[in-house]
């Protein structure tokens, strides 16, 4: 990329399912990275590990200094309580955007969700909006990009959908009909990589992406998509809410923290549209889409499979 040798990005989340496909996105593009870390991480070629958190504001001081971009991804998409989805998205996005304006850093690219477009449905959706506002108001030249549901092979949040497809059967909302828009991790880090120059286009811009299916999915039909990729016709089931929070009780009970479905989950799920709004997408001129899902699945399946992650 033209004139990107002398760039330097500084990226938060780089240890995780999106921010280590930026990671190796940004370094292949020619630009310079430090990459925030909680632990020792391999040397690699035009990268600086920096140690840090984003409750440690010292870490994040170092993560900005000299960085020409600031991508921030890094967030919780899950916690026990509202305290943890607070400290993660709220405090930790504040402190981020305080360490950038104290290094001088111009241009921030903030990593939202769909959620925050419905911010009464989920401590999630609330926090992220909070997130959106302080990017929003933080005097730097920003731009805000949401994904809705993000997969891709390494992902851990749909494998449990994978598996279940490999019993012949998916459990889904309430709504069956339901719809949803999706986007594949690699197509996510290329729209990313076409926000990070200063342009007019971006500049106060909150922008929405997804795999290019006007509409969107249904619950149902992305459901047999994944049946697909397994190599399974599979059955959706519809489940009604009340099953569904009783099954965040038992999966808290079981796996605690790690819980997967909790109940700020199932208000979130239960919502019948999570598909992005068209006049939001970003203009096609900088980025488009090229994965396709079914095929996007299947590499999914392929990589989890190989992995022995099924």
């Amino acid at each position: 990329m033209a004139g990107s040798t002398q760039k330097t990005i500084a990226l938060t989340g780089a240890t995780g399912f999106v921010g280590s496909r930026m990671l190796d996105l940004v370094v292949r593009a020619g630009y310079q990275v430090r990459a925030l870390t909680r632990r020792k991480q391999d040397d690699r070629p035009n990268v600086t590990w920096v140690r840090g958190a984003l409750d440690d504001a010292a870490g994040l001081t170092n993560l900005c200094n000299g960085a020409d971009v600031v991508v921030h991804i890094a967030g919780v998409v899950n916690a026990p309580d509202t305290a943890g989805f607070e400290a993660g998205n709220v405090a930790g996005t504040l402190a981020v955007v305080e360490a950038a304006k104290q290094a001088g850093t111009r241009r921030f690219v903030h990593v939202s969700s769909l959620a925050a477009t419905r911010p009464e449905l989920s401590i999630y959706g609330k926090t992220k909006a909070k997130a959106e506002k302080i990017v929003a108001t933080s005097g730097l030249d920003w731009t805000v990009i949401r994904p809705p549901a993000v997969y891709g092979p390494g992902d851990g949040e749909m494998l449990e959908l994978f598996k279940m497809a490999k019993l012949g059967f998916i459990t889904l909302p309430p709504d069956a009909d339901g719809r949803m828009s999706v986007i594949h991790v690699e197509d996510l880090c290329q729209a990313l990589l076409a926000l990070l120059p200063e342009r007019e286009d971006f500049t106060a811009g909150i922008f929405e992406v997804d795999d290019g299916k006007p509409d969107g999915w249904t619950q149902a039909s992305f459901a047999k998509a994944i049946g697909w990729a397994m190599g399974k016709r599979i059955t959706p089931v519809g489940m009604p809410k009340l099953l569904l929070r009783l099954g965040a009780r038992a999966d808290r009970l079981v796996r605690r923290g790690n819980a997967k479905l909790t109940e700020d989950r199932v208000n979130y799920f239960c919502h019948d549209d999570w598909t992005i709004d068209p006049n939001k997408r970003l203009p096609t001129q900088f980025w488009q889409p090229q994965i396709e899902t079914r095929k996007g699945l299947k590499d999914t399946a392929q990589w989890y499979r190989q992995n022995d992650w099924l």
